[in-house]
């Protein structure tokens, strides 16, 4: 049987408040180098490079929960996402740091949009060979799983 490569094209993220949280995307997303490369009025498609790989679009009946990892390739990013996105009115949901848990390498860094979404940022990229690496909080997501 034929090995058949599947990737992602793109994904939507519903709001209800969408001018609100199309300032927040700008700010969080443009911290790694994505940008509103498509705006049709109630929605717009963010990526770099051209790609439209994230759309926000407007829905009255929109209920948040969803859980968006976007994967970057340096550590420094992901802190610059949570920063900016933590600046432009997104709630903590765990701070950048490495998350053995998930992987050797993973570091990420959680926000809460304005609609209750879970945006992640990640990089993949080994730890600096300095002193050993804490081990970041949990996110608020795991620590319910646990209980």
């Amino acid at each position: 049987m034929a090995k058949h490569t599947v990737e992602l094209d793109h994904l939507s993220v519903p709001v209800k408040r969408y001018g609100k949280a199309k300032k927040l995307y700008e700010a969080a997303l443009g911290a790694i180098g994505m940008t509103v490369n498509m705006d049709v009025g109630e929605a717009c498609g963010f990526g770099a490079n051209g790609e439209k790989i994230l759309w926000l679009a407007k829905d009255k009946n929109a209920t948040g929960g969803a859980h968006i990892a976007l994967r970057v390739h340096a550590r420094d990013l992901v802190s610059a996402f949570y920063d900016a996105a933590l600046a432009a009115g997104a709630e903590d949901n765990g701070a950048p740091g490495p998350r053995p848990d998930y992987g050797p390498n993973y570091f990420a860094a959680f926000v809460h949009d304005l609609e209750g979404n879970n945006i992640e940022v990640v990089c993949y990229e080994k730890a600096p060979s300095k002193a050993a690496p804490k081990k970041a909080a949990p996110t608020k997501a795991a620590v319910k799983k646990r209980k």
